[in-house]
């Protein structure tokens, strides 16, 4: 018996719109790549690609999108990444992008490189903070949050008192 090698690409969701990573679903990005796969190589790619083409993993917090395909694909699967320009979710459509990561034979090795990536990235905020403060005060996770932040300043604007 003969076994298909796999290799699986990691990638980064890149959006300006906080709401497109709460939103999305893996079907959505599965979607988003074979339209780029099609307007990539045609039907002669999305044949190939998918075949045995899933999303594995999505973290929709992070935007960390693990993508399956057959070792033989791999190339125009790669080469179609950079062509995903919006996800639909929900009805709605948002503009992002895939940066890939990472391409591995295993799930395991995309897991370690993700994790000494992840790392990298925390060095890096830590490194460009002023002082002790910026580390103990957490961003907004949370449209809910978000908006009622703004609603209170939007109130303070009102009153004639100033924000800073």
């Amino acid at each position: 018996m003969v076994r298909f090698k796999n290799r699986y690409v990691l990638c980064e969701l890149l959006s300006d719109d906080p709401r497109c990573r709460r939103c999305i679903e893996d079907r959505a990005v599965g979607l988003a790549v074979r339209d780029a796969i099609v307007r990539a190589h045609g039907d002669y790619g999305l044949g190939c690609c998918c075949v045995s083409f899933t999303v594995k993993y999505l973290n929709a917090y992070t935007g960390t999108v693990l993508l399956r395909c057959r070792k033989p694909c791999r190339p125009l699967l790669c080469a179609a990444l950079p062509l995903v320009r919006h996800l639909e979710s929900r009805g709605q459509r948002f503009h992002c992008a895939l940066r890939t990561l990472h391409v591995g034979g295993t799930i395991r090795t995309c897991q370690k490189f993700l994790i000494q990536y992840n790392r990298r990235q925390l060095h890096l905020l830590l490194r460009n903070c002023a002082n002790e403060g910026e580390l103990c005060r957490p961003a907004p996770c949370s449209i809910t949050e978000e908006q009622a932040q703004s609603g209170d300043e939007e109130e303070e604007e009102e009153d004639g008192t100033e924000t800073d």
